[in-house]
């Protein structure tokens, strides 16, 4: 057996133990699921009327405002996955696993490979049921099968890098208590973004946060996608930004991972 198929075999371990400990401790996936569902039903059932009064019809693709929010909301579900894998990581680096893992003849890149893939599994799942719950409550795209492989493409890349970026938190972090601070300014910051009300709407300051911060690009292209709003060079931005905030999350991951190592 080559050392790929070693490795990818390992990983498969590892994704496997990591699910597990998901299903068998599942307080920290539901917690991580029931925020953005909160923030769903909150802007659109209490906030809704005031600030979807506000909001033309083209921002909104011709409807209610449950679908210019819908989108920002499951962007948010993507960013909430992140704290989860940077709490899993740290817990298995402070518990003294990991130095067990390395004196095994396992590969050393299957150990940040099964909590990256694993937690964009239950990250997706997260998305899947704010996207149905949406649903349930009036979200109505106008979506076509193309649309909804270009938006699971721009998902699935958008939670690669925010894992890879969450993993290396976890790995420099002390304890869990500091790991589970770290992610947060990840999941609030599409808040100041497009993700409840238009960047035009704001100040002129933080309007300028707002449009050239990396989610709005990223919720932009989704609206698009799913509304048929005009998604112009939101697009390229967006895949621009995912890929390079992967690349920047793997790359400290890494760094992190071996750093301990030679410890």
């Amino acid at each position: 057996m080559s050392s790929l198929s070693y490795a990818v075999s390992d990983s498969m371990t590892m994704l496997r133990r990591n699910l597990k400990h998901a299903l068998r401790y599942p307080s920290m996936t539901v917690s991580v699921v029931a925020m953005p569902l909160v923030m769903l039903l909150l802007f659109n059932y209490v906030f809704g009327g005031a600030l979807g009064s506000g909001i033309g019809g083209s921002a909104t693709g011709g409807g209610e405002y449950i679908d210019y929010v819908a989108p920002g909301i499951i962007l948010m579900a993507a960013t909430s996955g992140a704290l989860s894998t940077a709490i899993s990581v740290c817990s298995d680096m402070t518990e003294g696993i990991v130095n067990r893992f390395r004196t095994m003849s396992i590969s050393r890149a299957s150990f940040l490979t099964g909590h990256v893939v694993g937690s964009v599994i239950q990250t997706l799942f997260s998305v899947a049921l704010v996207i149905g719950v949406a649903l349930l409550m009036g979200f109505r795209p106008h979506a076509g099968a193309v649309e909804w492989l270009a938006f699971l493409g721009v998902m699935v890349l958008l939670i690669l890098a925010l894992t890879w970026l969450s993993a290396a938190m976890g790995l420099i972090a002390k304890n869990v208590e500091t790991a589970s601070n770290m992610p947060m300014p990840l999941t609030f910051l599409p808040f100041l973004g497009s993700a409840i009300v238009p960047p035009e709407s704001m100040p002129a300051g933080l309007r300028w946060f707002a449009e050239y911060q990396p989610f709005t690009p990223v919720i932009e292209t989704l609206r698009g996608l799913l509304m048929g709003t005009e998604i112009g060079g939101s697009g390229i931005a967006a895949l621009a930004w995912c890929v390079g905030l992967a690349l920047v999350g793997y790359l400290w991951a890494r760094w992190a991972f071996n750093r301990d190592a030679k410890r």
